[in-house]
Order: structure tokens, then C-alpha cells, then sequence
């Protein structure tokens, strides 16, 4: 069972101290990197060798420890050369090997890997409308006036934003990257204007173009269900238990009726989540939602990172209460994303009950 990214944070960052271990898969990370990444990336991680491939020896870039490039390399950038990398969304890689890979560049870029604070899940609030304004005028000429990249990254990239925390784009833009074209603006330009940077960015996890920059916000316990005056979905389980995201992608295009159940932390439904979908962290007792679960058959489908821990467990616990017709997403939400899937960007208020931890939910009994 894979680490949904809430776990993995912790789990993937700590190993410091087996990177240099001998190897689970049979080929060294440096092996790997040779194979996979020195094309573009070069043999000594420095970057722009081809493709406008990106410096891999920079601080900035293990901000947040080795997560970022674990999650760059395994779902990669749609619409880039870099491609996803795992396995499970046709990429040559296991995730042990990409775990392996992530925690070899940071300590062979003198970086010890170390699992980031309660700040790094953050969302960074800022003027959207001035994020623009300031984008267009020091961002787009390196990355593209809709972010598709050039000489810097392709900035305007469903699946970066919805596997990068807002901490890294602002470490990014606040610090630079250095050896490589991306200066720091911490001397340009004000935190506050810094932070409506991130605000703008964030805001077109949804597509560069969207003219709503609108925030969803989570479904009320009453419209819980999806196309609630559609049939019912007809999936084609793999091993009785996972939907694969094209087959859910579908039934959701053909107004199918069903609930979609976001196990992760709830900032990561904000950062973007699959429209509909209810997030419910995976360490909730979920006791509201479970009293507002219609008893009539609707199919529920759980989802989470990376891809399917946590959203194993909850319907492990539904199936355990008697709801049969529950689903896990195969690919979780980041190949969901990197499969080109649309996504919305959201907005949760984490004082809510609903969201905290069960030893919280008892201390206010």
C-alpha cells in the first residue's frame, strides 16, 4: 500500500539516511539518473543541457525536502518534455525507485532531507488581480505570458500546481534558484506582493484562461451527490476495489450519480481537487459525512495523492459499514491530474469540526 502525500511527507523526507543504502529495485539512484534525467538535466544535475531542463542542485528546489522532486518525477509536467515517470501512469519507474531517486539529488546536492513544518501546508493568501499585474511584468517573459514555460518553468501547469505546496512557489520566487536563470525577487519586490504572486499562481491551477477565479468551496452535507438525477455508474472494478481515472472520468462527463470522497489533508483540496468531491481528511472520524451517506446504493469513490492509502482506508472502514458500492481512484489525485483530468481549486475553512482530528473532536465532547 502506497503513502497518500500527508504520510508520505514524512516517510519519503526521512530517508537521509538509507539513500546510500544498497537499493531495493537492483539499480542505484545514480544508475537511474543516468538512465532517466543526465539527457536533459545533465551529468552533473546543473541543468538547461536540453529542453530548458532545470537546475536539480539548487536549495530552493528541496524546500520542502525531497517531495517536490519525488512528485515532479513521478507525474511530471503535461504538456512539457518532462514526463510522468511512475509506473502506474506508464512511466518506467517504481515508486521506491523514485523515492530513492529524490532523496539521491538532495543529498548529492549537499542538502540533508528533512520533513518540513506545519507551515509548508499553508495556503498563502495575496491580491490575485495584483499577482497578475506583477506576473505579467517580471515572470512572463522567462515563462510565458500564460506560463507555458521557455527559458524558465512552466509555471502555468495543472499537475505542478496541484502537487506543489504554496511554500515552495514562494521559496522560489523569494530566494531564486541559483545557477540558473531564475533570480531572487526578495529585494524587487514586497512579501506582500510576493505572496499575490503565489495567490495568481494558485489560482490557475484550473487552467490559465479560466475568466472565474472563483474558489469552490465544500458541498453542504445536503448536495453531497454529484449529478444527483443521474444512473448510476457502471465501473469495471480492478480487483473488486479500484476505478481506473479514465473510466471515472467518463461516467462524470456522462452525469453519472455518485459522491467523491477527498481523503486528503484538507489544504490539498484546496490547492485543486476533482469538481464535486467532498474533503473529508483521512484522519477525521468522518462522523457527519457517514450520518449524510444516503443508504440507497450511490456509489462513493475516494480518492488521495499518490495515490491510494488513504483513500483505501475509508472505504475499507464504509465497506465495514455496510457500503458496498465504494470505489478507490486507482492513480489518485496526482495522476488524475497528470492524465490531463480537470480539477478546481478550492477554499475550506480548517476550523470546521468536520476536519478535525478525532483526539480534537473528543476534547470538545
Amino acid at each position: 500500500m502506497r503513502l497518500s502525500f500527508a504520510l508520505g511527507l514524512l516517510a519519503l523526507l526521512g530517508t537521509a539516511s538509507t539513500v546510500n543504502a544498497e537499493p531495493e529495485t537492483g539499480r542505484t539512484p545514480a544508475e537511474n539518473y543516468k538512465e532517466y534525467c543526465a539527457l536533459c538535466h545533465g551529468d552533473d544535475r546543473k541543468g538547461y543541457l536540453n529542453d530548458h531542463a532545470p537546475s536539480l542542485v539548487t536549495e530552493t528546489l528541496f524546500v520542502n525536502g525531497p517531495i517536490t522532486p519525488f512528485m515532479a518525477i513521478s507525474y511530471g509536467r503535461p504538456g512539457t518534455p518532462m514526463g510522468p515517470y511512475l509506473d502506474e501512469i506508464g512511466g518506467p519507474m517504481t515508486s521506491d525507485e523514485i523515492r530513492e531517486l529524490a532523496g539521491w539529488l538532495a543529498v548529492s546536492a549537499g542538502i540533508e532531507p528533512t520533513a518540513p513544518n506545519r507551515d509548508t501546508l499553508k495556503p498563502i493568501e495575496g491580491d490575485i488581480e495584483q499577482g497578475k499585474r506583477i506576473y505579467a511584468a517580471h515572470c512572463a517573459d522567462c515563462h510565458g505570458a500564460k506560463g507555458e514555460g521557455g527559458e524558465g518553468t512552466a509555471l502555468g501547469n495543472a499537475t505542478m500546481l496541484a502537487v506543489t505546496p504554496d511554500s515552495f512557489l514562494k521559496a522560489a520566487i523569494e530566494r531564486g534558484r541559483e545557477g540558473t536563470p531564475m533570480v531572487s525577487f526578495a529585494d524587487t519586490l514586497a512579501d506582500d506582493e510576493i505572496n499575490s504572486v503565489v495567490a495568481f499562481l494558485r489560482s490557475r491551477a484550473s487552467g490559465w484562461d479560466v475568466e472565474d477565479m472563483s474558489f469552490d468551496e465544500p458541498p453542504d452535507l445536503d448536495n453531497i451527490v454529484v449529478n444527483p438525477d443521474g444512473d448510476a455508474p457502471e465501473f469495471d472494478l480492478v480487483d473488486s476495489r479500484y476505478v481506473m481515472a479514465e473510466d471515472l472520468n467518463a461516467a462524470l462527463e456522462d452525469g453519472r450519480r455518485m459522491i467523491l470522497i477527498d481523503t486528503r489533508v484538507p489544504y490539498f483540496w484546496a490547492m485543486a481537487h476533482i469538481e464535486g468531491s467532498f474533503p473529508i481528511p483521512y484522519y477525521s472520524s468522518g462522523r457527519e459525512i457517514i450520518a449524510a451517506l444516503p443508504q440507497d446504493g450511490t456509489w462513493i469513490v475516494a480518492y488521495c495523492e499518490c495515490p491510494r492509502a488513504a483513500a483505501d482506508s475509508a472505504v475499507t472502514r464504509l465497506r465495514e459499514m455496510g457500503y458496498n458500492n465504494t470505489a478507490v481512484l486507482y492513480e489518485g489525485y496526482a495522476g488524475w491530474s497528470a492524465l490531463g483530468f480537470p480539477v478546481k481549486v478550492g477554499r475550506i475553512d480548517p476550523k470546521k469540526g468536520l476536519f478535525r482530528h478525532p483526539s480534537a473532536e473528543k476534547r470538545t465532547e
